[in-house]
């Protein structure tokens, strides 16, 4: 696991070895063991190392036999063994036992078809002294991340954060307001926005490829979820069992100490017993909980421990916005207001100071329907076919008192309908939308209502939806969760805040061969009956307590929306209705005192909405101001 950085000049212009170790140094938490370097003529190649597989002679660049190729990788490729053995069976020399020469002779081998062969995490840069090309690639999944800045002049310049792309001189921080109107919808900045003109992502499942000055990018990889197979219950649940069982091993590689994030719900507790089953020594599980009883699932954590013979360790987390706040803002690197990075953060500081590697639940939710959201859709395709429904529902929901003070049922009921009139992706959209179109209208300035007009945040999903192959709406929900939400959202997050501890997180239901197979069954099997994750849930029954399985989802969530009426009211007061922040002409200032005075009095919930406005404005203060 590594962080990598690097650029290519268009022409003759000779590469800055100092400009290339100013990058490399803004990311050496994700590489705290070693740095190598690779410098000529006009291109420049580095990384930070953080050592897990081959210890003793891992280290990059690695280069091909007759020295034409260098590559710096940053990941995991777990079945690297196998892909080695295949290599040197046909004639390739191969010095090391690591996974990042395996890449490298595959690319000499096969090009950029070399990612098919490949199964796991990763970032890759290639270049080719003797075709003058730099090879940029990213996961099916976006676990690894990849920006870029493609100058006007032709040069190139890429990193895993946006520290390292910031330290090149080149490359300008100028705002993408467009950008700042797709995160006040989605918490995060969709894929390939940024909130800077300049840099791009590389998205989930492409490759990029320079020459000349110019570039190309292309997909390679997209579930299909248009090919179904004929299965029965019983033989779904044994073959999604041993295909998690396969991706857990793989995973379970390491040369270093290796753990678990356990938070007591289905998909870590099902990995966490997996792994149990494979190893001979207890695993070691990690858990976090805060002092507010609402926000913690440690009893049903301890409980899995228990079940299965695994090392318990649990963390009380009493959070220090003062301390945290500025921490996550730094290595986020743009808007970020997913406000589960800051247990995240917590329990992967605490984690590494056990183990080096742990594994997670991430990606169960996304193949096999784990969100009530999708159960809804579900349900509002029936409702859209009831004759009359206007008439005989929505007048008699609508007039039923309703309180904003905190979620109720008949506040669920009435924005349910407010949606289910639309078509899936703007039903999808109104959903997902931490700040509803209205209420960015309210709160936007006049001057940046003009700014941001022609930005349809909308489409990051509707382009989805309208690509989906899926016959269902489950099935196209799910594609549209697995290229957007997934990868923009719940990847970054686990990515940025394991990576800042220098620990490495894997994530079993993240496999490509897991994926692919959850899209090959049929939508029954997700949501049976209204009954959401309805697979899943039976094969993690067999693996732990039927009584943690069969309960209400919590999520990883922490109690802000109280801290805002607490701990934090000043800080955020003081930060949202400054002068600076009202000077950016983004929102208007009475519009934002509103949000918070009747937060503040519990008249109405708006917990991610400030959130969402206070990580902007720290975001600003750091990189912009």
């Amino acid at each position: 696991m590594c962080g990598i950085v690097g650029f290519v000049n268009n022409g003759a212009r000779a590469s800055e070895r100092s400009v290339l170790g100013r990058m490399n140094d803004a990311i050496v938490h994700r590489g705290p063991d070693e740095d190598g370097y690779f410098v000529k003529g006009n291109v420049g190649l580095a990384m930070r190392r953080l050592s897990i597989i081959d210890l003793a002679s891992g280290q990059q660049p690695i280069f091909t036999p007759d020295g034409t190729k260098c590559i710096v990788f940053n990941g995991e490729i777990y079945n690297y063994q196998e892909l080695r053995e295949g290599l040197i069976a046909r004639g390739h020399t191969l010095k090391t036992k690591s996974d990042t020469e395996a890449v490298l002779h595959l690319y000499d081998e096969y090009g950029p078809d070399c990612l098919q062969h490949l199964r796991g995490m990763f970032a890759i840069a290639i270049w080719d002294d003797v075709e003058k090309t730099l090879f940029l690639a990213r996961d099916r999944v976006g676990k690894k991340p990849i920006l870029y800045s493609h100058q006007p002049n032709g040069d190139l310049i890429f990193g895993s954060e946006f520290q390292a792309l910031l330290k090149h001189p080149s490359v300008s921080r100028d705002v993408d307001y467009n950008a700042i109107d797709s995160y006040l919808s989605y918490i995060c900045v969709p894929a390939p926005q940024t909130a800077f003109k300049a840099i791009r992502k590389l998205e989930p499942g492409h490759w990029l490829r320079w020459k000349a000055g110019e570039i190309e990018t292309r997909r390679y990889w997209l579930p299909d979820f248009s090919k179904k197979i004929k299965i029965s219950e019983e033989e779904a649940i044994e073959e999604t069992t041993r295909i998690l069982r396969e991706s857990t091993r793989l995973r379970m590689i390491s040369e270093v100490p290796l753990g678990a994030f356990l938070s007591g719900g289905v998909d870590s507790s099902a990995i966490v017993a997996l792994m149990a089953q494979e190893s001979s020594t207890p695993v070691k599980t990690f858990s976090i909980g805060f002092e507010d009883e609402d926000f913690s699932e440690l009893k049903y954590a301890k409980k899995v421990a228990e079940h299965v013979g695994a090392e318990y360790n649990e963390f009380i987390v009493r959070p220090n916005a003062t301390e945290i706040l500025p921490t996550l803002v730094d290595h986020y690197g743009e808007p970020y207001a997913d406000s589960s990075a800051l247990p995240t953060y917590y329990v992967s500081r605490e984690t590494r100071q056990h183990v080096t590697v742990a594994l997670n639940g991430d990606g169960g939710d996304e193949s096999f329907a784990g969100y009530e959201r999708y159960m809804a859709m579900q349900v509002a395709e029936l409702y859209r076919k009831v004759p009359f429904r206007k008439m005989l529902f929505e007048p008699f929901v609508n007039a039923l008192p309703s309180s904003e003070k905190k979620k109720t049922r008949i506040r669920d009921a009435q924005r349910f309908l407010i949606s289910a009139n639309m078509d899936r992706p703007m039903r999808y959209f109104h959903w997902m939308s931490s700040i509803k179109q209205k209420s960015k209208q309210a709160i936007y300035t006049d001057s940046f209502k003009q700014m941001v007009a022609e930005n349809r945040a909308e489409h990051f999903l509707s382009d989805w939806y309208e690509k989906a192959n899926g016959t269902g709406v489950i099935d196209s929900t799910l594609l549209t969760d697995q290229m957007t939400y997934l990868p923009n959202d719940l990847l970054v997050k686990v990515d940025i805040a394991s990576m800042a501890n220098s620990l490495e997180a894997r994530s079993p239901f993240l496999d490509h061969k897991m994926i692919e197979f959850a899209a090959s069954l049929p939508e029954n099997l997700k949501v049976n009956r209204y009954r959401p994750k309805y697979l899943l849930k039976k094969v993690a029954a067999r693996l732990v307590p039927p009584e943690v399985i069969y309960r209400q989802k919590m999520g990883f969530g922490v109690p802000i929306g109280r801290w805002f009426r607490g701990d934090l009211k000043d800080m955020v007061y003081s930060t949202l209705l400054s002068e600076k922040a009202a000077g950016r002409g983004i929102f208007k200032p009475e519009s934002v005192k509103r949000m918070l005075d009747r937060h503040v009095s519990f008249e109405e919930d708006s917990t991610h909405q400030i959130w969402s406005l206070l990580m902007l404005e720290l975001w600003f203060q750091r990189f912009i101001d």
